[in-house]
């Protein structure tokens, strides 16, 4: 893992010197400098923390900070001072400073703050990273007629907080369909809850929804928020007849939950009460063969994303390939494609795709397997690659549920959060 990277700002050669040598020997890559002015400059070389002393020639610290505030760096800053007073820790808290520490300094206290800021920093990018892709996994991409309605009907659900029965094959996009009408509609603050129902047998699903003894189920994680039955068609019958009976508007003390459910394009085996009352609002999510005109912006939005998760360059299609990805049926629909062009990434041998690349059942030849590796130096770079794929996947199928993430990871949420932390994930 790269080393966190730590700005010295003090204009006292033996302040810098200690201090450099002192979070060297904690493993941090360190750069001292006695100015303002030339704190700025070096920010430009990217820094994860800055310990700013308030007092310098020139430009003071508070001027610096604020500079480095409208240049909108991300760096967490800890104001240092042998002069501190309220007013001037306010104003710099104003300024967005992480903490202030006082001279003579304690290497105990100076060491604490500094690991407590950039902790901090790596939680604040880790968010911001999970908000970027809640927007890419609730966004319905596609400039076709049926991708055009599509968005106009989520829209047209999100404003409502009725139930919504989605319909559609497996692999269209239901989830995402269903996790875009909460992010648009009044709960979006609110948990997106998540229950597999083709997971689990009857017993299984009755304790995820209600809970069991000393623990809560999907029903009351989602109180106020959304709860999504996904594949609801193979939930048990009996449960069915419970969850419509919750669903009743008329039912007195019902749940404060908002109802999205997934099920087939002719949701027959739902039962007559559920589907009544979970299709108040019903979408039909369209086939990716009904929507052609959107496979070369789905395969380039994947190749994007999926170069992110796994640290790998991105790759550019070459027209024939996008041309044979438009010509194929994809019975698997959007999770087909994304499944072809994860493959693609890993073991395409060239920066540009070309038909030789695709799959066979799409006319290509497919590349050999043990070039699967082939852009990790080592053994160990794979794996790690592969570990922040893993967790970022985990933790967005999880709508950013740490602790749902590390249960499906097999970690516990601590041993998650210091995965995630040493990967920069």
């Amino acid at each position: 893992m790269d080393k966190e990277r730590v700005l010295v700002v003090d204009d006292e050669p033996g302040v810098r010197s200690a201090l450099e040598a002192i979070l060297r020997d904690e493993g941090y890559d360190v750069r001292a400098v006695g100015s303002g002015e030339e704190a700025v400059e070096a920010m430009g070389g990217g820094v994860d923390a800055v310990l700013l002393d308030v007092w310098l020639p020139g430009m003071d610290g508070l001027e610096t900070l604020l500079k480095i505030r409208e240049a909108r760096h991300d760096a967490e800053v800890v104001m240092i001072s042998g002069h501190g007073t309220i007013e001037t820790a306010v104003r710099a808290a104003k300024l967005g400073a992480f903490d202030f520490v006082e001279k003579p300094l304690s290497l105990e206290k100076t060491l604490l703050v500094l690991r407590n800021a950039l902790r901090q920093r790596r939680l604040e990018r880790r968010n911001r990273r999970l908000l970027e892709q809640l927007a890419i996994d609730t966004e319905i991409d596609g400039r076709s007629p049926a991708a055009e309605r599509l968005r106009s009907v989520v829209a047209a659900a999100a404003a409502t907080d009725a139930p919504v029965l989605i319909c559609g094959e497996p692999g269209t996009g239901r989830e995402t369909v269903a996790r875009r009408i909460h992010a648009q509609g009044r709960r979006a603050g609110e948990a997106f809850v998540v229950l597999p129902c083709g997971a689990l047998d009857a017993s299984a699903a009755r304790e995820a929804i209600f809970g069991r003894e000393g623990e809560k189920g999907r029903l009351a994680l989602a109180e106020r928020g959304t709860l999504f039955l996904e594949d609801a068609e193979r939930l048990d019958p009996g449960l069915q007849d419970r969850v419509a009976a919750l669903v009743d508007p008329r039912e007195a003390g019902r749940p404060d939950v908002r109802w999205l459910a997934s099920a087939p394009p002719e949701p027959g085996d739902l039962r007559p009460a559920f589907r009544e009352r979970l299709g108040a609002f019903r979408i039909s999510v369209p086939p990716l063969r009904d929507r052609r005109e959107d496979i070369a912006l789905l395969a380039e939005r994947f190749m994007r994303s999926l170069a992110a998760e796994y640290g790998l360059p991105e790759r550019r299609f070459a027209p024939e390939c996008l041309a044979a990805l438009g010509a194929h049926a994809w019975p698997g629909n959007v999770r087909e494609l994304r499944s072809v062009v994860e493959r693609m990434l890993l073991e395409a041998r060239a920066e540009t795709i070309t038909v030789h690349d695709l799959p066979p059942r799409l006319g290509g030849e497919g590349a050999p397997s043990e070039d699967l590796y082939r852009e990790f130096p080592s053994l160990a770079e794979g794996l790690r690659a592969f570990e922040r794929y893993a967790i970022r996947r985990a933790i967005r199928e999880s709508g950013g549920d740490v602790a749902a993430a590390s249960m499906r990871l097999g970690l516990d949420r601590r041993e998650l959060e210091d995965l995630a932390a040493a990967l920069g994930v």
